[in-house]
């Protein structure tokens, strides 16, 4: 069968690292996996399109004119029919909204997965996000990556028929790889310990919050420095409020960093303030990686966090007490390589891609009305061989 993974990227984060993890872990023999990314300007960041490429899969570009442009879904008919695309599957409002309507206009069964809400202040971009809202019900499948976006799902007026849960999931793979690596540390000075955050600059990541608990933590602490690695809306104006504290010397943004695995290796504490979240990758892979994690504790995060066993959270906008947590992690050697243990364990026991690409290969399957039998025997042939 042939599945197009449709996306309006804004950079290489969680939605477009969802993706590539889904694609390689897909099993080629059954099914091809196809993308096709909006282009509308020319300092766009795809690099997903790149990246989906070097998995040798077929990735296409549909040109805009414009972050608006509806002309793109005749654009995305005659991708469809080209190729000859038995299943669509979005991710975003945007895609969302294109996607609903190629597919019934091509007559192709359609999935959508939402990666989140974003809350935002533009009004044009504010009716757009509601228009994907409405989209959803129009889809064969809505996906959720975690209960409390299943549960916005039905708030919205999602049939829950058309709901099913399959819960995100990361490469282990790729995190071995780098955890196995002999590349020399990025900071010769280890005296000093480095808190840090890894994804998009927007206004539900919250990052202000961040900085000002970096802020709290310094006045105790000086041999402390925050690294900030990615871009986004509020990258401008989070370098201004940054410039304003104390510890402005030792906050540091990176923009976005094609080897942020490297980075995240040094990290002795990741950090996240996020207001909203399915299930964030980038905390995944930090406990994956074996990095403790500190965060707020918000939806998403309390899948992956039982506070004081694989990570530790404070109360939503509690800076002083989530201060306390950095505190805890990053100077209790005891404590910090206990918590990040357990948090390694738990991701790489629940959290794989190979599981979440198993879920989607048997939706998809079952929207086709196939017989995955061939799919259930090769699995078993493969289990067995790895067994004797």
């Amino acid at each position: 069968m042939n599945v197009l993974q449709f996306i309006c990227p804004t950079g290489l984060y969680g939605a477009e690292r969802w993706i590539l993890a889904l694609a390689k872990f897909l099993n080629s023999d059954y099914i091809n996996c196809q993308l096709a990314v909006t282009k509308e300007s020319k300092d766009q960041n795809i690099e997903i399109f790149e990246r989906f490429k070097f998995l040798g899969l077929d990735s296409h570009q549909i040109q805009a004119h414009g972050r608006f442009d509806l002309f793109m879904v005749s654009k995305l008919v005659t991708l469809i029919r080209q190729k000859s695309i038995d299943i669509i599957h979005t991710h975003g409002y945007k895609s969302d909204i294109l996607g609903v309507v190629a597919a019934y206009i091509t007559g192709i069964r359609s999935v959508a997965t939402p990666h989140g809400f974003e809350n935002v202040r533009d009004r044009k971009l504010q009716i757009y996000i509601k228009l994907g809202g409405i989209a959803l019900r129009y889809f064969d499948r809505v996906v959720p990556l975690s209960e409390d976006l299943e549960y916005e799902m039905y708030k919205i007026g999602i049939n829950p028929k058309k709901v099913r849960l399959i819960q995100n999931g990361v490469d282990l793979e790729e995190i071995e790889r780098e955890r196995s690596s002999h590349i020399p540390s990025l900071s010769a000075n280890r005296d000093e310990k480095i808190i840090g955050y890894i994804g998009q600059m927007a206004s539900r990541k919250n990052i202000l919050d961040l900085i000002k608990t970096f802020d709290l933590l310094y006045a105790k602490h000086k041999n402390i420095k925050l690294l900030l690695v990615g871009d986004g809306p509020q990258r401008d104006e989070l370098e201004k409020q940054a410039k304003e504290m104390d510890s402005s010397s030792k906050i540091h943004f990176l923009g976005y960093q094609n080897d942020r695995l490297r980075i995240l290796k040094e990290f002795d504490l990741f950090c996240m303030t996020s207001s909203l979240e399915g299930i964030p990758r980038s905390v995944m892979e930090a406990m994956a990686m074996g990095i403790p994690v500190a965060a707020f504790d918000i939806p998403g995060i309390d899948k992956l966090i039982v506070d004081g066993k694989t990570g530790l959270v404070a109360d939503f906008g509690n800076r002083e007490k989530l201060k306390e947590c950095c505190e805890r992690l990053i100077f209790n050697e005891e404590l910090s390589y206990t918590i990040s243990q357990n948090g390694r364990d738990h991701i790489l026991n629940h959290f794989s891609s190979e599981r979440m690409a198993q879920g989607y290969t048997s939706l998809y399957y079952q929207l086709l009305d196939m017989d995955n039998t061939i799919m259930k025997t090769s699995s078993d042939i493969a289990v067995n061989s790895a067994l004797t």
